[in-house]
C-alpha cells in the first residue's frame, strides 16, 4: 500500500487558520457588501413607486422612504448570519410601515399595484452575489 504525505506550505496554513477565527467579522461584511447593492435599488424602485400613476395629487409625506434601510447582522439559532431590508417602526401617524408599503407593493381596491420590492430583488441577484463575492476575496487578501 503506498503512502502519501503532504506539507502544505505554513504561510497557507496560516491564512486558513486565521479565516476560521476571523469568520464572524468577515461574514457580517460580505452581508453588509450585498445588502448595500439590494437596499439603494430599493430605495430608488420606491422613490419611482410613490405618487406615480395617480389620479389625486400625492400625499407622500416621505417618512416611508426615510424608514428604509437594513439591519444589522444577526446570528440565527442555527449559526447562520442574516442580513434584512425594511422599514423601521412605527410612524408618527401611528400606521406602521410595513402595511403602507404593502399596500403599495400590491395594491388595493381602486389602486393599482406599484412593486418596488420584488423587482429589486428579482433585478440585483447577480450583482449582490458579486459584490459578496468581490468583498470575500478582499477579505482573504488582507489576511
Amino acid at each position: 500500500m503506498a503512502k502519501v504525505d503532504i506539507k502544505l506550505p505554513d504561510d497557507f496554513l496560516n491564512k486558513v487558520q486565521n479565516l476560521g477565527s476571523q469568520e464572524d467579522g468577515i461574514a457580517e461584511r460580505v452581508l453588509q457588501a450585498g445588502a448595500d447593492v439590494v437596499l439603494s435599488k430599493v430605495k430608488s424602485n420606491l422613490s419611482g413607486a410613490v405618487g406615480r400613476g395617480t389620479k389625486y395629487p400625492s400625499r407622500s409625506t416621505g417618512e416611508l422612504e426615510g424608514a428604509l434601510g437594513a439591519s444589522s447582522v444577526k446570528v440565527d439559532r442555527q449559526g447562520n448570519h442574516n442580513i434584512k431590508i425594511g422599514f423601521a417602526e412605527p410612524r408618527s401617524d401611528g400606521d406602521s410601515n410595513a402595511k403602507i408599503a404593502n399596500i403599495l407593493e400590491y395594491g388595493k381596491h381602486g389602486q393599482p399595484a406599484k412593486p418596488f420590492l420584488k423587482p429589486a430583488k428579482s433585478s440585483t441577484r447577480s450583482e449582490c452575489i458579486s459584490a459578496m463575492q468581490q468583498k470575500f476575496e478582499e477579505e482573504v487578501r488582507n489576511i
